[in-house]
């Protein structure tokens, strides 16, 4: 992955020295990953006349932190800050919310967009930036998912972007009730807003 070419303007550390902080952060399938969300949040951005290389960037490092030991989140969430409600939650949920502190941390980026795109990209929000759906989509459709109904979501999400949110949060919970795990809930209240709207002005 040597080739893969990363603008960074947000960070007082050099896009070649970011991309190595990233890479051996994660393992190698993680890494991967991070580059398909970057580039898919490339032609979103396009697509959706939003700065490209600010959207690669929040796609690159969006999961940062999946990899982080519980343990490690577990002080970050008790000594940094946060709601300590996260603690009732899991990696699932803590990579994205916790995961900014150890890219304000480590990949010295502060800027607020980005930071709250990777805060959103697991849960989704009842208000969502441009970056923030891009984000939160090119993570969900990257073309190394394969998951039923992926090229639907593509297909959805490259014609009209708010939509594909709608559809990834209807997807996502479905999931999740389908197996009867916690639904998180900020994100069902994100599906109250994205993914029925559309059936409540048809009616």
């Amino acid at each position: 992955m040597t080739d893969f070419v990363l603008k960074n303007t947000y960070s007082s550390l050099s896009s070649s020295e970011l991309i190595k902080l990233e890479e051996n952060n994660m393992d190698h399938k993680r890494f991967k990953h991070c580059i398909g969300v970057s580039l898919t949040a490339r032609k979103l951005a396009h697509l959706n006349n939003y700065d490209e290389d600010k959207a690669a960037l929040a796609g690159f490092i969006h999961d940062y932190a999946k990899q982080v030991s519980v343990a490690d989140f577990r002080k970050t969430i008790q000594t940094q800050g946060f709601d300590q409600e996260l603690l009732n939650w899991g990696p699932a949920i803590w990579h994205g919310i916790v995961g900014t502190y150890f890219i304000k941390r480590d990949l010295k980026i502060t800027d607020p967009e980005i930071l709250t795109a990777v805060r959103r990209h697991t849960t989704g929000d009842t208000e969502m930036t441009m970056l923030d759906k891009i984000v939160y989509m090119a993570d969900y459709i990257e073309p190394g998912r394969d998951f039923v109904g992926v090229d639907t979501a593509r297909k959805i999400t490259f014609a009209n972007l708010d939509e594909g949110v709608g559809f990834q949060l209807a997807h996502t919970l479905n999931f999740l009730i389908g197996n009867r795990n916690k639904v998180y809930p900020r994100t069902l209240a994100a599906y109250n807003v994205w993914s029925i709207k559309d059936n409540e002005e048809k009616n």
